[in-house]
């Protein structure tokens, strides 16, 4: 089933707050790490080394932050474009529910179980 202008709207007003966010969180992110750089000074390494695993931490999960703001913007541009909620492996369209749970996927659940299924072939 082709999604209409409002089933369009209701998943751009999705995409377009998790997107902004995510880009506060970024922006806190940055300001916090600047804001502390050097005004800290841990005597005790294991106290430094407490700090730096935390900062690692936080900039592995601003990591997949970022990546998922790429497929956010990327799923806006769909919805822009019109080809929003179709698989691109066969073109079908994606269930609702799926784009519900996940708005920025981009395959149906039969073509991404296969892929699943692929992956775990060619690891074994």
């Amino acid at each position: 089933m082709k999604l209409n202008k409002e089933d369009l709207d209701y998943f751009g007003g999705i995409l377009q707050k998790q997107l902004d966010e995510l880009i506060r969180g970024a922006g806190r992110t940055v300001d916090d790490m600047t804001d502390n750089e050097g005004k800290t000074s841990f005597p005790d390494p294991t106290d430094r080394a407490s700090l730096e695993s935390d900062r690692n931490f936080e900039l592995r999960i601003r990591d997949r932050e970022r990546k998922l703001i790429s497929k956010i913007r990327k799923a806006l541009e769909k919805i822009e474009e019109g080809n929003f909620g179709f698989c691109e492996v066969c073109g079908e369209p994606i269930e609702f529910k799926r784009l519900e749970a996940r708005p920025v996927t981009t395959h149906c659940i039969d073509c991404k179980t296969s892929e699943e299924e692929q992956e775990k072939i060619r690891k074994v």
